[in-house]
Order: structure tokens, then sequence, then C-alpha cells
């Protein structure tokens, strides 16, 4: 069953298990692509940005998780409104008046830049709409996933967290990497810190199972709730899984491209089963 906060369209929505239910929550931070109204004359990225930097589709690919006895979460509200893989601090005094004067952070909490080197806000944030945003819809969705994260160690003494992502197929302009192929699948663990091995080893050898190319933690380590959440010694494991989306979508058109969308959807279904019932002992 789907809840969601009571709005006229819902910021986030919470997917209760169906059946037996597992230690696993799937978090999808990034699928999102709408601006509450509040925010729309804030936000100057074209149109066709706020698709290419969204995970599109992965809400999709893993909307069985909950069949499979996963909790899920995600979100409906795009990055270029709140970055919900990012810490409050992430700023800087080009996306938020008082922040840092670093300029490192096109990308932080506040995108003010796309992907492809594109404004991303109209003017740095006044401290009002920065709250408006952190209060209004960051420390709800963290809210909430603190809660299912607790609930899962309540009820079975651990709770794995995977942190669904896409990325382009190969590194835009803004990225580090730019220009560069990327692999089908990253695990990112951070190092291999915030999960136990035997999550981070099933993920890798589910992917290659399918024929699937494997980097770890490259170009992408995992972010705020892999380096927040992932405590494996408190039993929290937390592991970002980005998948390249050359396996499963246009990136030009941005269109789904059947049968690849089925096999890979099948592919994350029984990812999120095996990840549900890996013995950690």
């Amino acid at each position: 069953m789907l809840a969601s906060p009571p709005m006229s369209t819902p910021l986030f929505t919470v997917g209760e298990p169906e059946g037996v239910e597992t230690p696993l929550l799937v978090e999808i931070p990034h699928a999102g692509t709408h601006v509450p109204p509040q925010f729309l004359s804030e936000v100057v990225a074209p149109a066709r940005a706020l698709g290419r930097d969204a995970d599109m589709y992965v809400d999709d690919l893993y909307c069985d998780a909950t069949r499979q006895g996963a909790s899920l979460l995600f979100s409906r509200t795009s990055r270029y409104v709140v970055d919900l893989n990012r810490s409050e601090q992430d700023i800087d005094s080009q996306s938020v008046v008082g922040g840092p004067a670093s300029h490192n952070a096109p990308r932080g909490i506040i995108w003010r830049m796309t992907t492809e080197g594109e404004r991303a806000i109209i003017s740095p944030l006044s401290r009002d709409a920065f709250s408006a945003r952190i209060e209004g819809i960051y420390r709800p969705y963290h809210g909430c996933l603190q809660q299912m994260i607790a609930r899962k160690l309540e009820r079975f003494g651990r709770a794995i967290v995977l942190a669904a992502h896409s990325m382009p197929s190969v590194g835009r302009r803004a990225h580090g990497d730019s220009g560069s192929g990327r692999a089908d699948v990253v695990p990112g663990s951070r190092g291999r810190t915030s999960a136990d091995s035997r999550i981070i080893d099933a993920v890798d050898a589910h992917a290659r199972a399918a024929g699937f190319s494997v980097t770890h933690d490259e170009p992408y380590k995992g972010g705020y709730t892999t380096q927040h959440y992932g405590r494996p010694a408190q039993n929290v494991h937390v592991i970002q899984v980005e998948l390249s989306r050359h396996l499963y979508m246009d990136e030009e058109r941005l269109s789904k491209r059947a049968p690849d969308f089925d096999r890979v959807r099948e592919w994350c279904r029984a990812l999120v089963a095996k990840l549900g019932h890996v013995e950690l002992g």
C-alpha cells in the first residue's frame, strides 16, 4: 500500500511491504521531476535539463520492491528544488545568501548549475527561501527515512538500504569524468565501509551474472545517504547502486526503450529479493 504526506502533489511516497517483510528499504531520492508552484519562479533550468538530471524511471524499475517484502521511499520532487542526497551544509554563497565564499558547490543541496553548465537558479536563494525547502521537503523526507530505518532495526535487528540511482552512460561536461564511458553498474559503498561485504558482493555478483560490467565507487562512491546512514557496526547497511541509463532508455529522447526496460526491471526485482535475504549471521 502506498501512503504519502497529505498534499495535492505528494513530495515523496512511501511504499509498505506486501506479504512477508524483509529488512530491505529501497530509497530513490532523484527520480522526481516535480517543481512545487511556490518554487517555480526561482528555478530557471531548461525543461529538458529537468529530465536529463533526474534519475528518470528508476521508480518504475523498482516498482515491484514492495511485492518482494521491501519498504520503498521515493521522492517526486526535482533535485533542482532540493537535492535529498546532499548535506544541509553543502551550500556556497552563489547558491544561498550568506553561504561560504567557496565556489566548489555548483551542485550541492541547492543546484545552481545543471550538469550541462546552464544556470539552475535565477540567483542565490535568500535564507528564508532556503529554509522553506529544508523545512518543507528535506527534513520531512529524511525524518521519514530515519523512521523507516528505525522500524527495520526494531523488527529485524538490522536494516539494509538500497539507495537506487541512475547515471548517464558517458560523463557530461560538468562531471569529473567528462567524456568517459562508464560501467553498466556502479555499486557505491565508500570504499566498502557503508555496508557488510556480503551485501556489496551480492550486488556485484548479481550484476555480473546478467552480463553487466561493474566498477565500484567510480565515478560515484555514494552520497549523503550512504555516508550518513551507512553504519555497519550499528547494523545499518547502505549501498548506492547506479545503473547506466543506456541499459534501459534512450538518453537523448528521455524515453524508455523496450524490451530492455523490462529486462532491467526484472533485474531490479531480483536484486531486491536477493538483498532482502542476504545472510549476515
